[in-house]
């Protein structure tokens, strides 16, 4: 049942606002207005880096913060006011580092370190080319992360790794997860192939909780938030309505409140339709 007292809408980007070819539908952005028209407010929860999520926040002609690199980074793109920055330990970062440089996994991966927002590789591999025409960011190249830590004197906002075979980023999600625990860091996935490493006070459910609660003052039952995978999963059990897009993994799915079409099929729309216009 549409609940009718939405005060904030919340919309992941990649597999849910954003399809395969990097663009809103004039579907999703119509939509969207329609949401604003109405005095719901509407915010971006993504695992982007803040400057990559920038042209879909000003394309959607967004007024809230920008909660970006899975909520590590909270900025207001109008004032240019960082609400929150959540870095991950240096030192945890490099041993992750440690950890990928094994010599069973370092072919198969691209490793991303996110200084200040901006991106930092020791290589340039075609997964790391394929990311940065995505994202439109043009990658820093270093001869050794480690160093750039030290140099830098900025701790990483988000380390990623890329790998071509998703059984990869299984094996090493399962691997750290039991190696660090909860309180140590935030390990997630925002795409099959994608291996995320964020501050473990971090995720996009205590992002939006702060926006919604802290900044707005409204609560979760006036939430409805719309994503697409495991780095979703905490703001979809938070949100008052968590709506899973139907390209999400089943697991997603299952702990989900309703679940949309797919992002191809510009899901967000029914979504919005059906549980935020209440059409």
């Amino acid at each position: 049942m549409p609940i009718f007292d939405v005060r904030l809408l919340v919309l992941d980007l990649d597999g849910t606002v954003v399809g395969d070819d990097n663009c809103i539908t004039p579907a999703v952005h119509n939509a969207v207005q329609l949401v604003r028209q109405r005095g719901i407010k509407v915010a971006i929860a993504t695992g982007r880096m803040y400057r990559s999520a920038l042209r879909f926040y000003r394309e959607l002609d967004l007024t809230l913060p920008l909660l970006s690199y899975q909520g590590a980074w909270i900025q207001d793109p109008h004032t240019g006011e960082r609400h929150r920055h959540c870095p991950i330990d240096p030192q945890r970062a490099v041993e992750l580092l440690d950890y990928f440089e094994q010599a069973d996994l370092s072919p198969h991966l691209s490793i991303h370190f996110y200084l200040d927002d901006q991106l930092y590789v020791q290589e340039m591999r075609p997964d790391t080319d394929q990311y940065a025409k995505r994202t439109l960011i043009e990658p820093i190249l270093v001869d050794d992360l480690r160093v750039t830590l030290a140099e830098v004197g900025i701790a990483p906002t988000k380390v990623l790794a890329v790998s071509e075979d998703p059984r990869i980023v299984d094996e090493m999600i399962d691997t750290l997860q039991k190696r660090y625990d909860k309180s140590e860091l935030y390990l997630t996935r925002s795409a099959p192939i994608y291996f995320e490493a964020a501050n473990p006070q971090v995720n996009k459910g205590v992002a939006v909780q702060y926006l919604a609660e802290e900044l707005l003052g409204i609560t979760r039952a006036q939430v409805v938030a719309i994503g697409d995978n495991y780095n979703d999963l905490e703001m979809l059990q938070y949100a008052g309505v968590g709506i899973a897009m139907g390209n999400a993994p089943l697991e997603v799915q299952k702990q989900a409140d309703w679940v949309a079409p797919t992002v191809e099929e510009d899901g967000v729309v029914t979504a919005i339709k059906t549980w935020v216009l209440g059409e």
